[in-house]
């Protein structure tokens, strides 16, 4: 497993599809005046996304399992809680990544009385069926660091980084780091899920921009199961072919943190880009052992979508495109901004929420 799957469209590339035919929600501190023209809806575009009493939603955060990307959504969601007067945000997760299992939480979690859900489904293929069940129930539904696979959202919004774009930049990164030129060892997840393939074809493409500098030796995937699991292909990577290694770009959490703990402990030579900001990466980042990683946004995932979700609850806002599937962002660390990288995510989250109030949602 590795989150987050795609989202179709970058924060600045839905602005400029939108932009034609919106109409700004005003939004706490967003320092956006209300526009005056109507809305591709119809609706009045007077309103404010400025939440009026979210006493009444009770909104769960559901992972399809544990995985150490999730553990944000904790803090995030208790934060937004406080934050919004929310009635409840809880946070919970079935045990093995099941999606019966996880549909039977999500039918427990509604019949104690919670309405609004930001949901990381378990299956890409499948999640769509689970997301109109509960939009059926009168439920505000979010896809949250996941998209459903082929490109249609059942739920309200999709908000995930695009994984593609990610996977991009750091091939970029590891590339830059091997001066340009050598051959680079690929290591990810499931093989069969969307994300992987998605992951793929952003290496495959930066790869590709080398001109053939670059030599993409091999594609390691389902190693993201455990720690244990990618540490043993990391150990046998660098046994059979550590001799042939320049660079190594990870784009799932686990081989992330075993490529960064191997290339520690061996000496290798090979420049590894991660994925992620799990503290072992950023000290090997400080270190040098780790040239670059490509963090992602789970804070501004949760904190978001659990304000998005109680303002569609409410009924307060609707979607003006049901189903958006918005880029939450990715962001490159290096030595140079390990201590400030932090800031520009933080920023992409308050600019996605004054997207969100401008061009997402339609408020009354």
């Amino acid at each position: 497993m590795h989150p987050p799957t795609r989202a179709v469209l970058s924060g600045v590339a839905a602005v400029a599809v939108l932009m034609a035919g919106s109409a700004a929600c005003t939004i706490k501190n967003s320092g956006a005046p209300s526009a005056t023209q109507a809305p591709a809806s119809g609706k009045s575009g007077t309103g404010t996304a400025e939440l009026a009493d979210g006493s009444g939603t009770k909104v769960a955060l559901v992972p399809g399992g544990a995985h150490p990307y999730f553990q944000p959504w904790k803090a995030a969601g208790a934060a937004a809680k406080k934050e919004y007067g929310l009635g409840e945000v809880t946070f919970d997760e079935t045990s093995e990544w099941d999606q019966q299992k996880q549909d039977n939480l999500l039918s427990t979690l509604a019949a104690r009385g919670y309405n609004a859900f930001g949901i990381f489904g378990v299956s890409p293929t499948d999640i769509n069926t689970t997301f109109a069940d509960l939009k059926s129930q009168g439920f505000a539904v979010a896809s949250l660091a996941s998209c459903p696979a082929g490109g249609t959202d059942k739920a309200d919004f999709c908000l995930s980084t695009d994984v593609e774009v990610a996977a991009y930049k750091a091939t970029k990164a590891a590339i830059a780091a091997m001066g340009g030129k050598g051959t680079l060892v690929h290591l990810t997840g499931n093989n069969v899920d969307a994300n992987t393939q998605l992951r793929i074809k952003g290496v495959a493409q930066a790869v590709q921009e080398s001109a053939g500098k670059v030599k993409l030796l091999q594609t390691i995937t389902d190693v993201d199961k455990d720690l244990q699991t990618a540490q043993k292909a990391v150990s046998d990577l660098l046994s059979a072919k550590g001799s042939q290694i320049q660079g190594i770009v990870t784009t799932a959490y686990n081989p992330a943190v075993a490529a960064a703990d191997a290339v520690r402990s061996s000496g290798s030579k090979a420049k590894v880009v991660a994925i992620d900001d799990d503290a072992k990466i950023l000290s090997a980042i400080k270190d040098g052992s780790v040239a670059a990683t490509v963090v992602q946004n789970p804070v501004g995932q949760a904190e978001l979508g659990t304000w998005a979700l109680a303002l569609l609850q409410t009924k307060q806002c609707t979607m003006r495109h049901p189903g958006q599937i918005i880029d939450s962002g990715s962001f490159v660390v290096t030595k140079a901004n390990v201590g400030t990288y932090d800031s520009a995510r933080k920023a992409k989250t308050e600019q996605l929420r004054k997207q969100f109030a401008d061009t997402y949602l339609v408020c009354k």
